[in-house]
This record gives C-alpha cells, structure tokens and sequence, in this order.
C-alpha cells in the first residue's frame, strides 16, 4: 500500500512540491523521519512545528501505524486572522 503526503503553506515551499507518495507501513513519527531526509533542514524545521491531517482527521497518536491508502495533510502554522 502506498500513503499520498500533500503539503500545503510553507510546507510545500520547503519540500518543493505540492504532493507525492511513499510507501505505507509506518507512522507518522517514521514518515517525518524520512520526509526530512529527502527533503532536507528547511522541510525538517516545517515538520517540527506542523500538524497532522490522517485521512482529515487530526493525529494525535504519531507512533500509530498510518493505514495503508491515507491522505496525510502537513499544514504549518498559519498566520493571519
């Protein structure tokens, strides 16, 4: 099975892209691990501060395995009002 990551905000800008697949099998604690490793610091420090969107549901368990087919939003702090 395969996991579908969309970035959005600063996110995308530091990844260099809007959207791409990994494969499933992990969590989400291990998919930040080895985003940050493809995509470097600058995506690395996003990561730090970003939340999670598991299939638009808020994760709050990052050691739990990701389903196999999920959409995983990585959205930054946001500014504005």
């Amino acid at each position: 099975m395969r996991l579908t990551v969309r970035y959005f905000a600063g996110a995308r800008a530091a990844a260099g892209r809007a959207e791409e697949v990994t494969a499933a099998g992990r969590s989400l604690d291990d998919l930040t691990v080895e985003l940050a490793q493809r995509h470097g610091d600058r995506l690395a420090a996003v990561l730090r501060v970003a939340s999670f969107l598991v299939n638009g549901v808020t994760c709050h368990d990052r050691q739990a395995p990701l389903p196999g087919g999920a959409t995983i939003d990585i959205l930054p702090p946001f500014a504005g009002g």
